[in-house]
């Protein structure tokens, strides 16, 4: 069979090493005892998705062992070290080598990596995933899916692979662009300061390792969506060469001709036109069939006019931002949501009421575990690591409708420590804290009124509309905020909306606006386009026309 998303997993650092261990693996349930049958997985889908071939919920008792055989062809280990990349494995990974366990992992929405020391060597990864049934980051994952909430997603859900690299190699490089060109940190294996050479346009910059250096660019070519210029360079220290790309933009917040406080892109007044996007693919759950997912997805939101997308409480693998970074898509990043069970007083009932709650209540938010607490910043800001070159993220949203909120004054001044060169919403929807970069309103049930902040920060929409049109859907009773019959009269309901609420709005000073949302999710169907992508639901081209118009408001 073909090898699935074989594609290199990491587009601003790549080099010509590079085995992918995707595809059929063994698997065991090891929990059935002497009757764990051994099966096959196709890796990386989760073994509850159609694509995995297995279609096994994983439950919170249970350990799912992975198993294969590895070659790594060509390896001189006097003068290479060999590296087994892991993109995201939900929730508990041990990784084991010819049965010695080498390392273990908690989180299941972030890299990691462990050196190998052998090229031939039998791999085997033992996962277990408690859902929803402890204090963990899970996003819209439940064990009883429904409404807003979707099917459990457990162990391999990202491309597993392993590169060769030389004894002393380049770990990481740490990207920051501003309009003039770009500072670079090249971290080196070993900590040592040396020297590196990055090639850019032709032009040689001699540079030192584990120093943060700047790039002039002359006559530089900016980032945005309209026009998504990267500029493509090289870095080699030592024996070690990386490939990589930067595209030049800044982020910002300030005034428009109108005095309003709007958002900024590369010092400019810049209107974020954008969709709720929850990642979710029919058959492959988190995971897509094909990399061309990705590319279709985000093509055909630009073609309605659409320049942001909101990922929506999950971190996608790499070339996923790789795209948007290319094609020239905005994107909005959540944390990944966690914590005990929510309350539906604290979560739903403010998007009625208004009302809101100080979120050092932890006994309310479903926070009261230390322990948990302190794990959720760990991803928090691993995340924050993990997408810091990524040149579209624009906006960091570390908490959604107060589920698993807390103490998000502290979280998101740690947040700018790590990044001050993006916004952060703190609060998206409702608990604000009158803190962070905005006011942030989510609106479903009522006609949006655009009100100033009484603090002077931007107001954003964050989430609004909601609009569907069930499509196929027999098995599961459908969700949506307000149903219609036919794609003519969706169409016609969403451009009313956007004439009606959301274009006057912006002339009052409304800064950004995230419609519900990319593509219907099981039983959720909210999107333009279906779960399987096969149907636009919408009337694309007045879409576009709508978009059109919003942007050119003043």
């Amino acid at each position: 069979m073909q090898i699935p998303l074989s594609e290199y997993p990491r587009p601003q650092m790549v080099r010509d090493s590079y085995l992918c261990l995707n595809g059929v693996w063994n698997l065991r349930f090891l929990s059935d005892g002497d009757k764990a049958q051994t099966q096959s997985i196709v890796v990386p889908y989760s073994p509850e998705s159609e694509f995995s071939g297995v279609g096994r919920t994983l439950q919170e008792y249970e350990t799912m062992l992975y198993s294969r055989h590895v070659e790594f062809p060509d390896v001189d280990f006097s003068q290479d070290r060999l590296l087994l990349h892991f993109g995201a494995v939900d929730y508990r990974a041990i990784v084991f080598i010819d049965m010695e366990q080498v390392a273990e992992h908690i989180g299941g929405y972030l890299p990691f990596s462990v050196e190998v020391d052998k090229a031939s060597f039998d791999l085997d990864v033992s996962v277990q995933d408690p859902g929803d049934s402890r204090e963990i980051s899970r996003g819209k994952q439940s064990s009883s899916p429904g409404g807003i909430w979707y099917p459990k997603t457990s162990g391999i859900w990202q491309t597993v692979w392993m590169e060769k690299v030389p004894g002393t190699y380049i770990r990481e490089l740490k990207i920051l662009p501003d309009l003039q060109g770009f500072w670079i940190t090249v971290c080196m294996s070993d900590e040592s300061v040396g020297k590196a050479v990055l090639s850019i346009d032709g032009i040689r910059h001699e540079i030192k390792t584990n120093e943060k250096q700047y790039i002039k660019i002359d006559n530089p070519r900016l980032w945005s969506p309209d026009d998504p210029y990267l500029y493509n360079f090289d870095i080699s220290a030592g024996v070690d060469t990386v490939h990589s790309y930067v595209g030049l933009r800044t982020f910002g917040i300030g005034l428009d001709n109108k005095g309003h406080n709007v958002l900024l892109l590369n010092d400019k007044p810049f209107f974020h036109h954008g969709l709720l996007d929850q990642g979710y693919y029919k058959g492959g759950y988190y995971t897509p069939q094909d990399d061309r997912d990705f590319i279709e997805d985000i093509s055909r939101m630009k073609k309605m006019g659409f320049n942001t997308l909101r990922k929506h409480i999950k971190v996608e693998p790499l070339r996923w931002y790789y795209h948007c970074d290319r094609l020239g898509m905005l994107v909005w990043q959540d944390m990944v949501s966690g914590g005990g069970r929510y309350r539906l007083s604290v979560i739903s009932a403010p998007l009625v009421t208004g009302s809101f709650l100080k979120d050092d209540r932890y006994d309310k938010f479903a926070r009261e575990d230390a322990h948990e607490r302190d794990i959720w910043e760990e991803e928090a800001y691993g995340t924050v690591r993990n997408l810091y070159n990524c040149t579209c993220v624009a906006m960091w949203v570390p908490f959604n409708e107060g589920w698993g909120q807390f103490d998000s004054k502290r979280i998101t001044d740690n947040i700018r420590k790590i990044d001050g060169s993006r916004t952060i919403d703190h609060a998206s929807g409702w608990h604000d804290q009158k803190i962070g970069d905005f006011r942030s309103l989510h609106v479903y049930f009522r006609p949006y009124r655009f009100k100033p902040d009484k603090l002077g920060r931007p107001v954003i929409l964050s989430e609004f509309g909601g609009y569907g049109m069930e499509i196929g859907l027999t098995e599961k009773r459908a969700f949506t905020y307000r149903k219609y019959r036919s794609r003519e009269d969706l169409t016609a309901a969403i451009v009313k909306l956007y004439e009606t609420q959301i274009i006057p709005a912006k002339q009052k000073g409304l800064a950004a606006s995230i419609y519900t949302q990319v593509s219907d999710v099981e039983q959720e169907v909210n999107g333009l386009l279906s779960y399987d992508r096969k149907t636009v639901k919408v009337n694309a081209d007045d879409l576009a026309r709508m978009s059109e118009r919003l942007l050119k408001t003043e």
